[in-house]
């Protein structure tokens, strides 16, 4: 019987020991399940707030290195990475890095938060500088050239004199009524960098001479330009000249909060299209020639241009002679010019 009792008294001994065992090994299970998890929730956050991130074939894979005490995970360019060994798990978001520490004076682990500014301007001057980054800055380059423009126009003589000589005052202008049109329909942009590039395209320029004498011009037999003194009161006498433009400009741009400062200059390259004189007299009646006033068929000149964002001042200088050599008023060359404001589409 005390054997008997004895051995009873073993069994009932035994059975909490186990019980209690079994719950401290279920609660150290349930604890590191729960470190993996929240380490799983932080690094599947970190990899979806970063859609627009471009990584090489190198930085697309995941490397996972498993040593005896140490298991670390990288995903992407370092972006997410995950270490732990048996007390410490250190999960690093961009710029941030979570370090969960399983104490043992504590029911649940100590979570710490740290910011890794160094690293995280170390990642974005590489990418800075990466080849893919520069050809993406310089993709997004886009010139100022395509819209239209409007402005005032007039001749300089080889002098620079806008005074004429009184051989041929008749060819003096109503300034405020020449004005100039253009209409740049199409436009490319050649990025050398995020705010440097050079432009080009293809536009149509209108030059209207307002004569402010009661006189139009012609084409003598000769082809030089003279006088046409119509007898009758004008109200309005001009003639029209119309080229298709070419320019290659360079162009900087400055950013200013928000917004871009842009500053171009480069040659211009035109062929005229066509050209015509216009008279209307005070009854209403209206005479109209279409002539080419032996105008030069290509002209070369010089454009400058800066402006805020889509806003424009710009200015044009013809290096070549408005008439042919030796057909000019009074043997006199003329050199156009043009200054207005432009409106261009991005």
């Amino acid at each position: 019987m005390p054997l008997l009792n004895k051995k009873k008294n073993n069994s009932n001994f035994l059975i909490p020991l186990i019980v209690s065992s079994v719950e401290t090994i279920k609660k150290l299970i349930m604890k590191k399940i729960g470190l993996l998890l929240l380490g799983m929730v932080f690094m599947i956050n970190g990899v979806c707030q970063e859609p627009d991130v471009e990584i090489s074939n190198t930085q697309k894979q995941k490397s996972i290195e498993d040593t005896i005490n140490v298991i670390k995970v990288v995903v992407g360019r370092d972006r997410v990475i995950v270490e732990s060994d048996s007390e410490v798990v250190r999960i690093h978001v961009g710029n941030r890095e979570i370090i969960i520490i399983d104490t043992l004076e504590g029911k649940v682990p100590k979570i710490e938060i740290e910011k890794t500014v160094e690293k995280e301007e170390s990642w974005q001057e590489d990418n800075y500088n990466s080849f893919e980054a520069r050809e993406r800055r310089r993709r997004h380059f886009k010139g100022h050239w395509a819209g239209v423009e409007i402005g005032l126009n007039n001749y300089l003589t080889s002098d620079n004199k806008i005074s004429l000589p009184a051989g041929i005052d008749y060819m003096t202008l109503h300034t405020g009524k020449s004005l100039n049109f253009n209409c740049n329909f199409t436009q490319l942009s050649i990025g050398l960098a995020r705010h440097i590039g050079f432009v080009t395209g293809l536009g149509i320029n209108w030059n209207n001479y307002v004569f402010d004498g009661n006189n139009n011009i012609l084409k003598a037999e000769n082809g030089i330009i003279e006088i046409l003194e119509p007898g009758d009161l004008l109200k309005k006498s001009k003639f029209t000249t119309v080229y298709l433009d070419l320019p290659v400009l360079l162009e900087f741009q400055i950013p200013t909060d928000h917004q871009r400062l842009n500053i171009s200059a480069g040659p211009v390259g035109e062929v005229k299209l066509l050209s015509h004189t216009k008279m209307v007299f005070e009854n209403k009646d209206k005479v109209k020639s279409n002539d080419d006033l032996s105008l030069n068929m290509l002209r070369l000149g010089a454009t400058a241009r800066i402006g805020y964002e889509n806003f424009t001042i710009y200015g044009t200088y013809y290096f070549t002679p408005l008439f042919k050599a030796g057909k000019s008023p009074g043997n006199v060359e003329l050199f156009p010019f043009e200054i207005g404001l432009a409106f261009t589409v991005d």
